[in-house]
Protein backbone atom coordinates (compact mmCIF):
# COMPACT_ATOMS: atom_id res chain seq x y z
CA UNK A 1 0.00 0.00 0.00
CA UNK A 2 1.33 3.38 -0.94
CA UNK A 3 0.98 6.36 1.51
CA UNK A 4 1.12 9.99 0.40
CA UNK A 5 3.97 12.00 1.79
CA UNK A 6 3.38 14.27 4.81
CA UNK A 7 2.67 17.97 4.04
CA UNK A 8 1.07 19.55 1.09
CA UNK A 9 2.61 19.45 -2.29
CA UNK A 10 4.29 22.59 -3.49
CA UNK A 11 2.75 24.26 -6.50
CA UNK A 12 4.47 23.65 -9.76
CA UNK A 13 7.38 25.85 -10.51
CA UNK A 14 7.91 27.04 -6.93
CA UNK A 15 10.14 24.34 -5.64
CA UNK A 16 13.25 25.94 -4.25
CA UNK A 17 12.18 29.55 -5.11
CA UNK A 18 13.55 32.10 -2.62
CA UNK A 19 11.11 34.23 -0.51
CA UNK A 20 10.97 37.92 -1.55
CA UNK A 21 11.01 40.24 1.50
CA UNK A 22 8.44 43.08 1.85
CA UNK A 23 9.63 46.44 0.50
CA UNK A 24 9.95 48.96 3.36
CA UNK A 25 8.47 52.50 2.93
CA UNK A 26 10.85 54.79 1.23
CA UNK A 27 11.90 57.82 3.29
CA UNK A 28 12.64 60.94 1.34
CA UNK A 29 16.26 61.79 2.01
CA UNK A 30 16.79 65.22 3.44
CA UNK A 31 19.13 66.20 0.63
CA UNK A 32 16.64 65.31 -2.09
CA UNK A 33 15.90 68.11 -4.50
CA UNK A 34 12.46 69.41 -5.57
CA UNK A 35 9.26 70.44 -3.71
CA UNK A 36 7.34 68.19 -1.39
CA UNK A 37 4.34 66.70 -3.23
CA UNK A 38 1.86 67.71 -0.45
CA UNK A 39 3.14 71.27 -0.39
CA UNK A 40 3.05 71.37 -4.13
CA UNK A 41 -0.56 70.25 -4.06
CA UNK A 42 -1.47 72.96 -1.56
CA UNK A 43 0.35 75.59 -3.56
CA UNK A 44 -1.40 74.44 -6.67
CA UNK A 45 -4.81 74.67 -4.96
CA UNK A 46 -4.09 78.23 -3.77
CA UNK A 47 -2.84 79.26 -7.18
CA UNK A 48 -5.85 77.64 -8.75
CA UNK A 49 -8.17 79.57 -6.43
CA UNK A 50 -6.43 82.83 -7.27
CA UNK A 51 -6.66 82.04 -10.94
CA UNK A 52 -10.36 81.32 -10.62
CA UNK A 53 -10.90 84.62 -8.81
CA UNK A 54 -9.02 86.46 -11.51
CA UNK A 55 -10.98 84.67 -14.16
CA UNK A 56 -14.24 85.54 -12.41
CA UNK A 57 -13.22 89.18 -12.20
CA UNK A 58 -12.83 89.28 -15.96
CA UNK A 59 -16.49 88.40 -16.46
CA UNK A 60 -19.47 90.56 -15.62
CA UNK A 61 -21.17 87.95 -13.37
CA UNK A 62 -17.95 87.50 -11.44
CA UNK A 63 -17.52 91.22 -11.00
CA UNK A 64 -21.11 91.55 -9.83
CA UNK A 65 -20.58 88.87 -7.20
CA UNK A 66 -17.51 90.68 -5.88
CA UNK A 67 -19.36 94.01 -5.85
CA UNK A 68 -22.29 92.46 -3.98
CA UNK A 69 -20.01 90.94 -1.35
CA UNK A 70 -18.15 94.22 -0.81
CA UNK A 71 -21.37 96.24 -0.54
CA UNK A 72 -22.89 93.82 1.96
CA UNK A 73 -19.69 93.85 4.01
CA UNK A 74 -19.53 97.65 4.09
CA UNK A 75 -23.17 98.07 5.12
CA UNK A 76 -22.92 95.42 7.84
CA UNK A 77 -19.67 96.93 9.13
CA UNK A 78 -21.30 100.36 9.21
CA UNK A 79 -24.21 99.04 11.26
CA UNK A 80 -21.97 97.06 13.61
CA UNK A 81 -19.64 99.97 14.36
CA UNK A 82 -22.62 102.29 14.83
CA UNK A 83 -24.24 99.88 17.28
CA UNK A 84 -20.97 99.43 19.17
CA UNK A 85 -20.10 103.12 19.49
CA UNK A 86 -23.60 104.26 20.33
CA UNK A 87 -24.03 101.50 22.89
CA UNK A 88 -20.94 102.79 24.70
CA UNK A 89 -22.14 106.39 24.55
CA UNK A 90 -25.64 105.49 25.60
CA UNK A 91 -24.31 103.57 28.60
CA UNK A 92 -22.12 106.53 29.59
CA UNK A 93 -25.07 108.93 29.30
CA UNK A 94 -27.13 106.57 31.43
CA UNK A 95 -24.36 106.58 34.04
CA UNK A 96 -24.37 110.38 34.05
CA UNK A 97 -28.10 110.45 34.70
CA UNK A 98 -28.51 107.54 37.10
CA UNK A 99 -25.13 106.87 38.67
CA UNK A 100 -22.27 109.37 38.69
CA UNK A 101 -24.28 112.58 39.11
CA UNK A 102 -26.47 111.20 41.91
CA UNK A 103 -23.33 109.89 43.62
CA UNK A 104 -21.68 113.29 43.21
CA UNK A 105 -24.75 114.89 44.79
CA UNK A 106 -24.63 112.32 47.60
CA UNK A 107 -20.97 113.15 48.23
CA UNK A 108 -21.89 116.83 48.46
CA UNK A 109 -24.70 115.93 50.87
CA UNK A 110 -22.24 114.00 53.02
CA UNK A 111 -20.03 117.06 53.24
CA UNK A 112 -22.96 119.36 53.92
CA UNK A 113 -24.47 117.05 56.55
CA UNK A 114 -21.18 116.75 58.42
CA UNK A 115 -20.57 120.49 58.34
CA UNK A 116 -24.14 121.21 59.41
CA UNK A 117 -23.94 118.66 62.23
CA UNK A 118 -20.81 120.39 63.49
CA UNK A 119 -22.58 123.75 63.33
CA UNK A 120 -25.65 122.40 65.14
CA UNK A 121 -23.47 120.87 67.85
CA UNK A 122 -21.72 124.17 68.53
CA UNK A 123 -25.05 126.04 68.49
CA UNK A 124 -26.49 123.63 71.04
CA UNK A 125 -23.42 124.00 73.21
CA UNK A 126 -23.76 127.79 73.24
CA UNK A 127 -27.36 127.46 74.43
CA UNK A 128 -26.06 126.03 77.71
CA UNK A 129 -27.01 122.90 79.61
CA UNK A 130 -30.56 122.85 78.23
CA UNK A 131 -29.91 122.30 74.55
CA UNK A 132 -32.93 123.26 72.38
CA UNK A 133 -34.77 120.24 70.99
CA UNK A 134 -34.74 121.78 67.51
CA UNK A 135 -30.96 122.04 67.53
CA UNK A 136 -30.57 118.52 68.86
CA UNK A 137 -32.92 117.13 66.21
CA UNK A 138 -31.04 118.94 63.48
CA UNK A 139 -27.76 117.44 64.65
CA UNK A 140 -29.20 113.92 64.81
CA UNK A 141 -30.79 114.27 61.37
CA UNK A 142 -27.48 115.40 59.86
CA UNK A 143 -25.62 112.47 61.39
CA UNK A 144 -28.22 110.00 60.09
CA UNK A 145 -28.08 111.56 56.64
CA UNK A 146 -24.30 111.37 56.50
CA UNK A 147 -24.33 107.73 57.65
CA UNK A 148 -27.00 106.74 55.11
CA UNK A 149 -25.20 108.50 52.25
CA UNK A 150 -21.95 106.79 53.20
CA UNK A 151 -23.69 103.43 52.96
CA UNK A 152 -24.99 104.33 49.50
CA UNK A 153 -21.57 105.54 48.38
CA UNK A 154 -19.91 102.36 49.64
CA UNK A 155 -22.46 100.17 47.86
CA UNK A 156 -21.83 101.94 44.55
CA UNK A 157 -18.02 102.00 44.75
CA UNK A 158 -15.75 99.19 43.64
CA UNK A 159 -13.35 97.83 46.29
CA UNK A 160 -10.37 99.28 44.42
CA UNK A 161 -11.98 102.59 43.47
CA UNK A 162 -10.38 105.90 44.53
CA UNK A 163 -13.42 106.71 46.68
CA UNK A 164 -13.13 103.64 48.89
CA UNK A 165 -10.37 105.02 51.12
CA UNK A 166 -12.29 108.23 51.84
CA UNK A 167 -15.49 106.32 52.59
CA UNK A 168 -13.67 103.95 54.93
CA UNK A 169 -12.02 106.84 56.75
CA UNK A 170 -15.32 108.64 57.26
CA UNK A 171 -17.01 105.47 58.51
CA UNK A 172 -14.24 105.14 61.09
CA UNK A 173 -14.22 108.78 62.21
CA UNK A 174 -17.97 109.35 62.41
CA UNK A 175 -18.52 107.27 65.60
CA UNK A 176 -15.46 108.89 67.18
CA UNK A 177 -16.83 112.34 66.44
CA UNK A 178 -20.22 111.46 67.90
CA UNK A 179 -18.52 110.22 71.05
CA UNK A 180 -16.64 113.50 71.48
CA UNK A 181 -19.83 115.52 71.03
CA UNK A 182 -21.63 113.44 73.65
CA UNK A 183 -18.79 113.99 76.12
CA UNK A 184 -18.92 117.71 75.41
CA UNK A 185 -22.67 117.76 76.05
CA UNK A 186 -22.40 115.73 79.24
CA UNK A 187 -19.79 118.09 80.68
CA UNK A 188 -21.67 121.16 79.47
CA UNK A 189 -24.88 120.03 81.20
CA UNK A 190 -22.95 119.82 84.46
CA UNK A 191 -21.28 123.17 83.92
CA UNK A 192 -17.76 121.74 83.59
CA UNK A 193 -15.33 123.78 81.45
CA UNK A 194 -14.00 120.50 80.07
CA UNK A 195 -17.03 120.44 77.79
CA UNK A 196 -15.59 123.29 75.73
CA UNK A 197 -12.33 121.38 75.30
CA UNK A 198 -14.18 118.30 74.08
CA UNK A 199 -16.18 120.43 71.64
CA UNK A 200 -13.03 122.06 70.26
CA UNK A 201 -11.42 118.65 69.88
CA UNK A 202 -14.52 117.37 68.07
CA UNK A 203 -14.43 120.42 65.82
CA UNK A 204 -10.75 119.82 65.10
CA UNK A 205 -11.53 116.22 64.17
CA UNK A 206 -14.26 117.44 61.86
CA UNK A 207 -12.29 120.28 60.27
CA UNK A 208 -8.94 118.55 59.86
CA UNK A 209 -9.92 114.95 59.16
CA UNK A 210 -13.57 114.38 58.34
CA UNK A 211 -14.33 117.34 56.10
CA UNK A 212 -11.09 116.91 54.09
CA UNK A 213 -12.01 113.24 53.57
CA UNK A 214 -15.54 114.23 52.54
CA UNK A 215 -14.12 116.85 50.18
CA UNK A 216 -11.80 114.24 48.68
CA UNK A 217 -14.78 111.93 48.13
CA UNK A 218 -16.71 114.79 46.53
CA UNK A 219 -13.84 115.58 44.16
CA UNK A 220 -13.40 111.95 43.14
CA UNK A 221 -17.09 111.54 42.40
CA UNK A 222 -16.97 114.73 40.34
CA UNK A 223 -14.02 113.31 38.40
CA UNK A 224 -16.04 110.18 37.76
CA UNK A 225 -18.93 112.32 36.54
CA UNK A 226 -16.63 114.27 34.24
CA UNK A 227 -15.24 110.99 32.88
CA UNK A 228 -18.75 109.76 32.06
CA UNK A 229 -19.47 113.02 30.24
CA UNK A 230 -16.24 112.61 28.27
CA UNK A 231 -17.31 109.10 27.25
CA UNK A 232 -20.85 110.09 26.28
CA UNK A 233 -20.31 113.22 24.20
CA UNK A 234 -17.56 112.58 21.56
CA UNK A 235 -18.84 112.15 18.01
CA UNK A 236 -18.70 108.54 16.69
CA UNK A 237 -16.34 109.40 13.85
CA UNK A 238 -15.54 105.79 12.97
CA UNK A 239 -19.21 104.99 12.40
CA UNK A 240 -19.80 108.22 10.49
CA UNK A 241 -16.78 107.55 8.28
CA UNK A 242 -17.91 104.00 7.51
CA UNK A 243 -21.38 105.29 6.71
CA UNK A 244 -20.01 107.77 4.20
CA UNK A 245 -17.86 105.06 2.60
CA UNK A 246 -20.82 102.66 2.40
CA UNK A 247 -23.05 105.28 0.80
CA UNK A 248 -20.30 106.19 -1.64
CA UNK A 249 -19.87 102.55 -2.64
CA UNK A 250 -23.63 102.11 -3.10
CA UNK A 251 -23.82 105.25 -5.23
CA UNK A 252 -20.93 104.03 -7.37
CA UNK A 253 -22.56 100.60 -7.82
CA UNK A 254 -25.83 102.18 -8.95
CA UNK A 255 -24.06 104.50 -11.36
CA UNK A 256 -22.16 101.54 -12.78
CA UNK A 257 -25.39 99.61 -13.12
CA UNK A 258 -27.02 102.53 -14.96
CA UNK A 259 -24.13 102.92 -17.39
CA UNK A 260 -24.26 99.23 -18.34
CA UNK A 261 -28.01 98.69 -18.48
CA UNK A 262 -29.54 102.16 -18.91
CA UNK A 263 -31.81 101.29 -16.00
CA UNK A 264 -32.15 104.18 -13.64
CA UNK A 265 -33.06 102.18 -10.54
CA UNK A 266 -32.08 98.88 -9.03
CA UNK A 267 -34.64 98.27 -6.32
CA UNK A 268 -32.30 96.32 -4.08
CA UNK A 269 -29.50 98.87 -4.25
CA UNK A 270 -31.97 101.71 -3.74
CA UNK A 271 -33.32 99.99 -0.63
CA UNK A 272 -29.79 99.44 0.69
CA UNK A 273 -28.96 103.09 0.06
CA UNK A 274 -32.13 104.23 1.80
CA UNK A 275 -31.43 102.05 4.84
CA UNK A 276 -27.83 103.27 5.09
CA UNK A 277 -28.93 106.88 4.68
CA UNK A 278 -31.48 106.52 7.47
CA UNK A 279 -28.87 105.03 9.78
CA UNK A 280 -26.34 107.76 9.00
CA UNK A 281 -28.85 110.59 9.46
CA UNK A 282 -30.20 109.00 12.63
CA UNK A 283 -26.67 108.60 13.93
CA UNK A 284 -25.62 112.19 13.25
CA UNK A 285 -28.88 113.82 14.33
CA UNK A 286 -29.43 111.59 17.35
CA UNK A 287 -25.94 112.04 18.69
CA UNK A 288 -26.01 115.77 18.01
CA UNK A 289 -29.22 116.19 20.00
CA UNK A 290 -27.82 113.95 22.74
CA UNK A 291 -24.62 115.97 22.86
CA UNK A 292 -26.54 119.25 23.06
CA UNK A 293 -28.67 117.91 25.91
CA UNK A 294 -25.73 116.51 27.85
CA UNK A 295 -23.68 119.68 27.37
CA UNK A 296 -26.62 121.73 28.60
CA UNK A 297 -27.01 119.46 31.63
CA UNK A 298 -23.37 120.09 32.49
CA UNK A 299 -23.19 123.81 31.74
CA UNK A 300 -26.54 124.74 33.28
CA UNK A 301 -26.87 121.94 35.80
CA UNK A 302 -23.68 120.37 37.09
CA UNK A 303 -21.60 123.56 37.10
CA UNK A 304 -24.31 125.48 38.95
CA UNK A 305 -24.78 122.62 41.40
CA UNK A 306 -21.06 122.51 42.15
CA UNK A 307 -20.90 126.25 42.81
CA UNK A 308 -24.02 126.18 44.97
CA UNK A 309 -22.69 123.23 46.97
CA UNK A 310 -19.46 125.14 47.56
CA UNK A 311 -21.40 128.22 48.65
CA UNK A 312 -23.51 126.23 51.07
CA UNK A 313 -20.49 124.51 52.56
CA UNK A 314 -18.77 127.88 53.01
CA UNK A 315 -21.81 129.24 54.84
CA UNK A 316 -21.90 126.19 57.12
CA UNK A 317 -18.22 126.51 57.93
CA UNK A 318 -18.64 130.21 58.60
CA UNK A 319 -21.53 129.55 60.98
CA UNK A 320 -19.57 126.88 62.82
CA UNK A 321 -16.59 129.18 63.25
CA UNK A 322 -18.85 131.99 64.43
CA UNK A 323 -20.22 129.74 67.17
CA UNK A 324 -16.80 128.44 68.15
CA UNK A 325 -15.50 131.98 68.50
CA UNK A 326 -17.82 132.34 71.48
CA UNK A 327 -17.15 128.82 72.76
CA UNK A 328 -13.36 129.23 72.82
CA UNK A 329 -13.43 132.81 74.18
CA UNK A 330 -10.05 133.56 72.69
CA UNK A 331 -8.43 130.28 73.74
CA UNK A 332 -7.07 129.75 70.22
CA UNK A 333 -5.37 132.60 68.40
CA UNK A 334 -3.32 133.13 65.26
CA UNK A 335 -1.00 135.96 64.27
CA UNK A 336 -2.28 138.17 61.48
CA UNK A 337 0.39 140.66 60.44
CA UNK A 338 1.90 140.44 63.89
CA UNK A 339 -1.42 140.95 65.68
CA UNK A 340 -3.01 138.04 67.60
CA UNK A 341 -6.51 137.28 66.34
CA UNK A 342 -9.11 134.73 67.34
CA UNK A 343 -8.45 131.70 65.12
CA UNK A 344 -12.12 130.92 64.60
CA UNK A 345 -13.02 134.49 63.71
CA UNK A 346 -10.18 134.61 61.17
CA UNK A 347 -11.53 131.45 59.56
CA UNK A 348 -15.05 132.92 59.65
CA UNK A 349 -13.87 135.88 57.59
CA UNK A 350 -12.16 133.53 55.16
CA UNK A 351 -15.31 131.47 54.65
CA UNK A 352 -17.45 134.57 54.17
CA UNK A 353 -15.13 135.70 51.37
CA UNK A 354 -15.54 132.30 49.76
CA UNK A 355 -19.30 132.53 50.16
CA UNK A 356 -19.33 135.97 48.52
CA UNK A 357 -17.33 134.67 45.54
CA UNK A 358 -19.43 131.55 45.09
CA UNK A 359 -22.71 133.44 45.24
CA UNK A 360 -21.42 135.77 42.53
CA UNK A 361 -20.49 132.78 40.37
CA UNK A 362 -23.87 131.16 40.99
CA UNK A 363 -25.68 134.33 39.92
CA UNK A 364 -23.73 134.36 36.65
CA UNK A 365 -24.48 130.69 35.95
CA UNK A 366 -28.20 130.96 36.73
CA UNK A 367 -29.94 131.11 33.35
CA UNK A 368 -33.48 132.04 34.41
CA UNK A 369 -35.32 134.07 37.01
CA UNK A 370 -36.25 131.00 39.03
CA UNK A 371 -32.58 130.23 39.48
CA UNK A 372 -31.45 133.81 40.08
CA UNK A 373 -33.96 134.80 42.76
CA UNK A 374 -32.83 132.41 45.52
CA UNK A 375 -29.19 133.28 44.83
CA UNK A 376 -29.98 136.97 45.13
CA UNK A 377 -31.87 136.30 48.36
CA UNK A 378 -28.90 134.40 49.76
CA UNK A 379 -26.58 137.26 48.82
CA UNK A 380 -28.82 139.84 50.51
CA UNK A 381 -29.02 137.79 53.71
CA UNK A 382 -25.27 137.25 53.66
CA UNK A 383 -24.70 141.01 53.71
CA UNK A 384 -27.00 141.39 56.72
CA UNK A 385 -25.18 138.49 58.35
CA UNK A 386 -21.87 140.30 58.00
CA UNK A 387 -23.30 143.43 59.62
CA UNK A 388 -24.81 141.53 62.54
CA UNK A 389 -21.62 139.54 63.03
CA UNK A 390 -19.69 142.78 63.28
CA UNK A 391 -22.07 143.94 66.01
CA UNK A 392 -21.64 140.66 67.88
CA UNK A 393 -17.86 140.94 67.75
CA UNK A 394 -18.02 144.49 69.08
CA UNK A 395 -20.08 143.28 72.03
CA UNK A 396 -17.65 140.44 72.72
CA UNK A 397 -14.58 142.64 72.40
CA UNK A 398 -16.18 145.09 74.84
CA UNK A 399 -16.52 142.30 77.40
CA UNK A 400 -20.28 141.86 76.98
CA UNK A 401 -20.32 138.11 76.38
CA UNK A 402 -24.06 137.72 76.91
CA UNK A 403 -24.75 140.54 74.48
CA UNK A 404 -22.54 138.85 71.90
CA UNK A 405 -24.28 135.53 72.55
CA UNK A 406 -27.69 137.12 72.00
CA UNK A 407 -26.47 138.59 68.72
CA UNK A 408 -25.49 135.11 67.54
CA UNK A 409 -28.16 132.70 68.85
CA UNK A 410 -30.68 135.00 70.54
CA UNK A 411 -34.38 135.47 69.88
CA UNK A 412 -35.81 137.31 66.89
CA UNK A 413 -35.95 140.63 68.76
CA UNK A 414 -32.18 140.43 69.26
CA UNK A 415 -31.70 140.23 65.47
CA UNK A 416 -29.25 137.32 65.72
CA UNK A 417 -26.96 136.09 62.99
CA UNK A 418 -28.76 132.75 63.32
CA UNK A 419 -31.65 134.13 61.28
CA UNK A 420 -29.34 135.28 58.50
CA UNK A 421 -27.59 131.92 58.35
CA UNK A 422 -30.90 130.05 58.24
CA UNK A 423 -32.15 132.30 55.43
CA UNK A 424 -28.95 131.82 53.44
CA UNK A 425 -29.16 128.06 53.88
CA UNK A 426 -32.82 127.91 52.83
CA UNK A 427 -32.21 130.08 49.77
CA UNK A 428 -29.29 127.92 48.69
CA UNK A 429 -31.38 124.78 49.15
CA UNK A 430 -34.06 126.29 46.91
CA UNK A 431 -31.47 127.12 44.27
CA UNK A 432 -29.99 123.61 44.48
CA UNK A 433 -33.41 122.02 44.01
CA UNK A 434 -34.04 124.15 40.92
CA UNK A 435 -30.66 123.41 39.35
CA UNK A 436 -31.03 119.70 40.06
CA UNK A 437 -34.32 119.74 38.17
CA UNK A 438 -32.62 121.60 35.30
CA UNK A 439 -29.93 118.93 35.18
CA UNK A 440 -32.46 116.11 35.21
CA UNK A 441 -34.46 117.62 32.37
CA UNK A 442 -31.47 118.30 30.12
CA UNK A 443 -29.70 115.00 30.84
CA UNK A 444 -32.91 113.00 30.32
CA UNK A 445 -33.40 114.68 26.96
CA UNK A 446 -29.82 113.95 25.95
CA UNK A 447 -30.08 110.32 27.01
CA UNK A 448 -33.43 109.95 25.26
CA UNK A 449 -31.99 111.10 21.93
CA UNK A 450 -29.93 107.89 21.82
CA UNK A 451 -32.83 105.58 22.62
CA UNK A 452 -33.16 102.75 20.11
CA UNK A 453 -30.24 103.91 17.98
CA UNK A 454 -27.87 100.94 18.54
CA UNK A 455 -30.55 98.32 17.87
CA UNK A 456 -32.14 100.28 15.05
CA UNK A 457 -28.80 100.76 13.32
CA UNK A 458 -28.00 97.05 13.52
CA UNK A 459 -31.39 96.00 12.14
CA UNK A 460 -31.34 98.52 9.30
CA UNK A 461 -27.79 97.54 8.39
CA UNK A 462 -28.74 93.87 8.11
CA UNK A 463 -31.75 94.78 5.98
CA UNK A 464 -29.61 97.07 3.84
CA UNK A 465 -26.99 94.37 3.28
CA UNK A 466 -29.69 91.88 2.33
CA UNK A 467 -31.22 94.39 -0.09
CA UNK A 468 -27.83 95.00 -1.71
CA UNK A 469 -27.29 91.27 -2.20
CA UNK A 470 -30.78 90.87 -3.67
CA UNK A 471 -30.21 93.80 -5.99
CA UNK A 472 -26.99 92.31 -7.30
CA UNK A 473 -28.68 88.91 -7.51
CA UNK A 474 -31.34 90.42 -9.75
CA UNK A 475 -28.64 91.50 -12.17
CA UNK A 476 -26.96 88.11 -12.03
CA UNK A 477 -30.19 86.39 -12.98
CA UNK A 478 -30.01 88.11 -16.35
CA UNK A 479 -26.93 86.04 -17.23
CA UNK A 480 -28.56 82.65 -16.69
Amino acid sequence: MNYPPNGSAAPPGTIGAPTVPAVPPQVRPPHAQGPDPAEAARGTAWAEGVDRLRSAATTEPGRLRIIGAVLALLVVAFGAVTAWQMTDRSAAADDVLHSSQPLSADAADIYRSLADANTAASSGFLAGGQEPAETRDRYEKDIRTAAAKLVTAAANSAPDSPSTAAISKLNTLLPQYKGLIERARANNRQGFPLGGAYLRYANETMQKQMLPAAEDLYKKENERLRSDYDSATPYPWAAIGLGVVALGALAWAQRRNYRRTNRVLNHGLVAATAASTVVLLWLVAGHTFARVGLDASYDHGVRSLNVLHDARIASLKARGNENLTLVSRGAETVDVKGVPKDAFDVDFQKQMKTLTTKLGDAAKLADDGTGKRPVQAADANMKVWKDRHRDAREQDDAGNYQGALDKVIGSAQDKPTRECFDNVDKALQTALTHEQAEFQQAATGGRGAMTGLPVGAAVLAVLGAAAAVLGIGRRLSEYR
